[in-house]
């Protein structure tokens, strides 16, 4: 039996309503490309909105077998499209609903890492009628302040002096109902991708600009990537266990990328989980994957088979 037999349609799922929109079809195009080299029957699924009813009209008249998720941010890492899927029965790549959920919020997913022995940057959580009373003496200069469930950097600003702190605030805010303001961690930035349960080699970003923003994440040119980490042995295993710890805490199955700080006392500092990593030409899980002898065509597969082997147990 070929692949094409053996998978069906294969519906790769991208767009969204997200304010990741232009990096979920990058990564989407992507993935279309490297499974049809693959020999598979591939259908792109432009996802427009988050209203329930719409989406299961859309995915019913696309007839799919299997969807690979590749979209990033709201309605796609945080449960609500594993929902409709697992509803419909039909198999999907990466982790489930609470999975998504819990990994999409920074917040609770951090009390589940505190609770369990992880390391997390100490942080206060707000809405818009609390925030104003904040007081940083205990966190200190600088600080991070980020909405509590967006990826890609998008609204964050590391802020260094007092008066920047409302406008990083405001800008917080257009992007979600809650935010969070935490102490920064000097440190060096590291990223794990987890496939098949199983840590691949850590990653060192090393960013030419002040920090590993949006367009240093997505500009070619702008972050320096070092693959493996330069770390003694000793420090790569227990930077990988505390990635797998998180990964599994969340209960998250096939794959992810977990970012970490690492403290000037070496020490790993988990910040959160990513679900569903990137793929585009510049993402870390490909990288990852590629240093540990897996194609980025190969990785394509893999993420389908293990959609199909999920639904199975």
């Amino acid at each position: 039996m070929g692949l094409k037999e053996k998978f069906g349609r294969v519906g790769v799922l991208m767009a969204g309503p997200s304010t990741e929109k232009k990096i979920s079809l990058k990564s989407g195009q992507a993935v279309c490309a490297a499974l049809q080299r693959s020999g598979l029957q591939v259908t792109p699924v432009l996802i427009k909105t988050d209203k329930l009813k719409d989406n299961v009209r859309l995915l019913k008249l696309k007839k799919i077998d299997c969807a690979f998720i590749a979209l990033h941010g709201r309605f796609g890492e945080d449960g609500e499209i594993q929902k409709i899927l697992s509803d419909l029965k039909i198999p999907y790549t990466g982790s489930g609903v609470r999975a998504s959920r819990l990994a999409m919020d920074k917040v609770s997913s951090r009390k589940i890492f505190q609770k369990y022995g992880l390391k997390v940057p100490r942080s206060w959580v707000f809405s818009r009628d609390t925030y104003r009373g904040f007081y940083c003496a205990k966190l200190g200069l600088p600080l991070v302040v980020k909405p509590a469930t967006h990826g890609s950097s998008i609204g964050l600003s590391i802020v260094g002096k007092l008066k920047d702190i409302p406008a990083a605030i405001e800008l917080a805010f257009k992007f979600d109902k809650k935010i969070i303001i935490e102490e920064y961690i000097k440190g060096r930035e590291l990223t794990v991708g987890i496939l098949e349960e199983k840590a691949m080699p850590v990653i060192e970003i090393v960013p030419k600009r002040a920090f590993f923003d949006f367009q240093a994440k997505y500009q070619k040119g702008l972050t320096r990537y070092i693959v493996p980490a330069k770390l003694s042995p000793g420090l790569t295993r227990s930077v990988k266990e505390a990635a797998l710890s998180a990964h599994k805490l969340l209960g998250c199955i096939g794959c992810s990328r977990v970012d970490i700080i690492l403290d000037e006392k070496n020490t790993p500092f988990i910040l959160e989980v990513n679900t569903i990593p990137g793929l585009t030409a510049t993402s870390l899980l490909p990288k990852a994957a590629k240093k540990s002898g897996i194609s980025f065509t190969a990785l394509c597969l893999k993420l389908i088979k293990l959609a199909y082997e999920k639904k199975k147990s």
